[in-house]
């Protein structure tokens, strides 16, 4: 697709929507943008076996003056959702949610996020940049076999929001969060950095691996939040926490879901004041191993009925 002109304050939702549906009904197709700046008044649907794929940083999607009139498919302000698509890859561009020039405090401002994977199988999202977010940057929902890999997140607007989370995984399974650089501390409104989160659904078989993380004033490097549908099977490993409130923690949000088989091995912990690792609850199965905290908080686990708790090879 042609390039944008320099400074063109042009719509392009029309045309790269269209883009998408004809290489939808081709069979899938690669979508291919130029560097550029493509101003959108309304979110884009990706759909089925379709690649969108910009030139690298350079090519930036952003939300227009009129982006806020047009909503998603479930009423929030996504600039990109998959909506149950299959076989799908965001990759190569920067999202701009235009949080900073925008008011994104809409009522439904947490119904749908900037980079939103939502009822799909397959999905790849990589070595996207996130700038002025007004939700969490990018979110996997209810969704399976997907991965979210080598992108960069970061918030630096200050009074405008909360719950700006980095990389929120929800009510999805079998999937892997790997070489992300994740940081909401720019600013003063960020929130946790990474989220395995359960609502209606467990969240299950999901790594988080070799990420560089820092929470916001808001939240922890990362948190496991459960309802009553629980956690299990999570791997986070070669992971760098740093200048994050907290470390990797447990929330209970309407519910008390047990936390199983979780393995944290080998992050490291830095400048956190808070504690390195708060897990608790109804937890079995966790292993902390091979952890390191430097001028940062304890390793803490205690379980309200585990039956394995392993802990040993940390190091401060």
């Amino acid at each position: 697709m042609a390039a944008p002109a320099a400074g063109s304050t042009a719509d392009w939702a029309g045309t790269i929507q269209s883009a998408i549906d004809t290489a939808s009904r081709r069979g899938g197709e690669v979508v291919q943008l130029a560097a550029g700046t493509y101003p959108l008044s309304k979110p884009l649907v990706l759909r089925s076996g379709v690649t969108l794929k910009g030139a690298g940083a350079a090519t930036r999607l952003k939300a227009g003056p009129q982006f806020l009139t047009r909503k998603g498919p479930f009423g929030g302000h996504p600039l990109i959702t998959t909506n149950g698509a299959t076989k799908v890859t965001i990759s190569d561009l920067t999202a701009d949610q235009s949080g900073n020039t925008l008011n994104g405090n809409t009522p439904n401002r947490l119904n749908e996020y900037l980079i939103d994977v939502r009822y799909s199988t397959n999905a790849v999202v990589q070595r996207i940049t996130t700038v002025n977010p007004f939700t969490y940057s990018i979110a996997v929902v209810a969704s399976t076999d997907f991965c979210v890999r080598y992108n960069t997140t970061s918030v630096a607007t200050n009074g405008k929001y909360d719950q700006l989370d980095g990389i929120h995984i929800l009510d999805s399974s079998f999937g892997v969060v790997q070489g992300n650089t994740v940081d909401q501390g720019s600013g003063t409104d960020g929130d946790d950095g990474l989220v395995a989160h359960s609502m209606g659904e467990p969240i299950h078989d999901v790594a988080y691996l070799d990420n560089t993380v820092r929470g916001g004033r808001h939240g922890s490097a990362m948190q496991i939040a459960v309802a009553d549908a629980g956690a299990y099977n999570l791997t986070i490993a070669g992971n760098r926490f740093w200048g994050s409130t907290g470390g990797l923690v447990t929330g209970y949000y309407g519910g008390t879901g047990p936390v199983t088989n979780v393995s944290v091995r080998d992050n490291t912990f830095t400048d956190i004041p808070g504690p390195s690792v708060d897990i608790y609850g109804a937890i079995s199965g966790i292993v902390l191993s091979g952890n390191t905290a430097v001028r940062s908080g304890a390793f803490q686990v205690v379980s309200g009925f585990g039956t394995r708790i392993d802990v040993w090879g940390n190091s401060y």
